[in-house]
């Protein structure tokens, strides 16, 4: 009997949390506060039942009551919601994903994110069977006019700020394929918008090219490039979707909604 009173009691407390949630989830579809008789025609819920857990959300500030019958999502999810953004690392909501992109193309897969006027490589997913020895570390940085990641970056500055990084920098090159001239850097960049993509064909090291896709956060940020690198004669074209998609991937577990942006 206790065993039965036991889970009786269980079910019933999911039963609770599964109607606060149709409640929570039904406030999120209206942008205006939303009365009772709408939610409990929404939720299926009796008037009573939902008022009653409506009535505990708003005391825990889940749930505000902006008039006399009517309520909207309440400022503590809010909280909630930024806790949880601060500790998203694009780090760790990338690596899984790395792999998996990795054991698909067996070539070496990279996360870089922008530094001023570099790009600094903080992850990487590669085996020694890559046929590809791994020059930057992690840790390492390059230059952003000379890596698919970092012509994603330059390619969201207006043409202002990819003048006066050319200023800075004066388009170093690092051999005979490096762009060093701004009217080509410009006609790249316009080509990674139009694509969607970027890539690097030798021009950071002979023998190595590269494509990026960006990675976004919550916001529409881009606060990240994926790339694969492969020996030169080995990057393959059909990899370009498989990285595009791993991208949107990692952009969604941050929170990226491309219909909102």
């Amino acid at each position: 009997m206790k065993k039965e009173a036991h889970d009786e009691t269980g079910a019933i407390s999911i039963q609770v949390i599964e109607r606060m949630v149709s409640l929570l989830d039904a406030l999120a579809m209206y942008p205006d506060p939303v009365s009772l008789k709408e939610l409990s025609a929404a939720t299926k819920l009796h008037p009573s039942t939902a008022h009653r857990i409506l009535n505990d959300l708003v005391v825990k500030r889940f749930v505000d009551r902006s008039e006399p019958g009517t309520y909207r999502l309440g400022m503590r999810l809010l909280e909630l919601g930024n806790i949880v953004k601060s500790r998203l690392s694009v780090r760790e909501a990338a690596l899984d994903f790395m792999r998996a992109l990795h054991r698909k193309t067996h070539q070496t897969i990279n996360l870089s994110v922008r530094q001023s006027d570099e790009i600094v490589y903080i992850d990487r997913s590669f085996s020694e069977r890559s046929g590809m020895q791994v020059v930057r570390a992690i840790g390492g940085r390059a230059p952003l006019h000379l890596t698919s990641t970092g012509k994603l970056f330059l390619s969201i500055d207006d043409p202002k700020a990819v003048r006066s990084y050319a200023t800075r920098t004066g388009l170093a090159g690092h051999n005979k394929n490096s762009i060093t001239d701004l009217s080509k850097l410009e006609r790249e960049l316009s080509m990674v918008r139009a694509l969607g993509y970027a890539r690097d064909n030798e021009e950071l090291e002979l023998g190595v090219r590269c494509m990026a896709a960006g990675i976004r956060d919550d916001s529409g940020k881009l606060v990240a490039g994926l790339s694969i690198s492969a020996p030169a004669d080995r990057l393959q074209e059909d990899w370009v979707e498989d990285l595009v998609s791993t991208a949107s991937q990692i952009s969604s577990a941050l929170g990226y909604r491309q219909d909102r942006s």
